[in-house]
């Protein structure tokens, strides 16, 4: 039977029952109060190297400083959060994450602009914090809001975390526009301090009765524990392969500056514009998102939205104006927040409460750590190729790549959300 036209409404918008559990309240609005002020940091300190040193290859390079810690810290830092009161281990990457916040702002005043190594020593202490505190906090959703609630939760919060991709860029370049560089790391310490105080309401996360005491030998051997289960899950696996592709060979971020300075120079807030483009996709697919926490075909959507992204890369690349360059990023932001918010709740359901916050940690290593590894590579062949090779060739290997893994891993491609809480350990 057809919906009614409200009816119709409601399945094509967002799902905020989450938001009337007081404790998720808590989480939602801590993640709120510091997008702006992260998406700030991610304008500035690209921009800064940049300004320091006139490379597109030493912007990537900024990104491979702060994927070394991402990596160490998240995949240590997801079985710290399997064996410790998580509500704890949020605090206290929180204060760090805002002291390291503050000491950025703090070296943008030193003379000169401001001194590479020094900028790269605190990029990597702040990446070290994230990589901790993000897991943790993707790892309380299923206590808090409940199974059911998962996919809804998701989405919620990467829409609110696309607002801040939005509003921060464009509020990073007016204020670096005006020579106010400092202001944007300050920013970031500010809305980390907001976040402490909203989770200091929130109860004791306390881990599973099975979880091993917190040590350095426990964490390590939780490490090889998460990657263990992993490789029984093929489905699960594939969702980090096929976002390792996407990020890896057509993230555009680190050639950001060079187009700003170069082919859209005559355009007001070139560089906000670029690095707002791709969540402004992500925000219009985020408010209409009911539909995607009934996706069945779970994995196929996947699919198809990262071949989406590898198209939109190729049109960035190719785009003469910016207007056309932005929407060819917000078209990207869609495809990636469909991707998203179905690989994420498909690994929060199907990993057992005592591996969430391993199985968070790999999944935070390969969120972050693809663009990251991208920028290297788009900033190498840019360099070298030019701006247009960089992304062109990118986004060709995605949508390749996208219909070799539909072709060769067919159980990915057939996975049904329906059959099976959990992916056949078979493929």
């Amino acid at each position: 039977m057809p919906l009614p036209p409200r009816g119709r409404r409601r399945a094509w918008t967002i799902d905020t029952t989450p938001l009337q559990d007081p404790h998720y309240r808590r989480l939602f609005w801590g993640v709120a109060a510091t997008m702006v002020g992260q998406q700030m940091t991610l304008v500035a300190v690209p921009f800064q190297v940049y300004a320091l040193t006139g490379s597109s290859l030493l912007v990537g390079v900024t990104s491979l400083v702060a994927l070394v810690p991402l990596i160490v810290f998240g995949l240590v830092g997801g079985a710290i959060a399997d064996s410790m009161d998580r509500r704890r281990l949020m605090l206290v990457t929180g204060v760090g994450s805002a002291v390291t916040s503050a000491l950025l702002a703090v070296q943008a005043l030193l003379p000169g602009g401001g001194h590479l190594w020094l900028l790269w020593a605190l990029t990597a202490a702040l990446s070290g914090f994230t990589a901790v505190n993000q897991p943790t906090r993707s790892a309380v959703i299923p206590a808090i809001v409940g199974a059911e609630g998962v996919p809804a939760a998701n989405a919620l919060a990467m829409t609110v975390r696309q607002v801040g991709v939005i509003v921060g860029p464009l509020l990073a370049g007016l204020l670096i526009g005006f020579g106010s560089l400092p202001v944007t790391y300050a920013v970031d310490a500010l809305g980390f301090l907001v976040a402490v105080l909203l989770l200091r309401g929130l109860p004791p996360l306390l881990p599973s009765r099975d979880a091993v005491p917190l040590r350095l030998g426990a964490a390590v051997r939780g490490v090889g524990e998460g990657f263990a289960f992993l490789r029984t899950q093929p489905v699960l696996l594939m969702t980090f392969v096929v976002d390792v592709v996407a990020m890896l060979f057509a993230w555009p971020q680190a050639v950001f500056p060079e187009l700003a300075a170069g082919r859209f120079a005559d355009s007001p807030n070139g560089l906000g514009w670029l690095f707002a483009g791709i969540s402004i996709g992500a925000l219009l697919m985020g408010v209409t998102s009911g539909w995607v926490s009934r996706v069945d075909r779970q994995g196929a959507v996947v699919v198809v939205a990262i071949a989406v992204w590898g198209l939109a890369i190729i049109g960035f690349g190719l785009a003469p104006t910016l207007w056309l360059a932005v929407l060819c990023l917000a078209v990207a932001g869609a495809g990636d927040m469909v991707s998203a918010v179905l690989r994420s709740s498909m690994l929060q359901l199907a990993a057992p409460e005592e591996m969430r916050g391993r199985m968070q940690g790999v999944f935070l290593v390969v969120v972050a750590g693809g663009p990251r590894l991208g920028d290297l590579r788009a900033g190498a062949v840019a360099s070298a190729a030019g701006v247009t090779a960089a992304m062109v060739s990118g986004g060709v290997v995605v949508v390749v790549a996208m219909a070799v893994v539909a072709l060769a891993v067919p159980s990915f491609w057939l996975f049904r959300a329906s059959r099976s809480a959990q992916p056949s350990t078979r493929d």
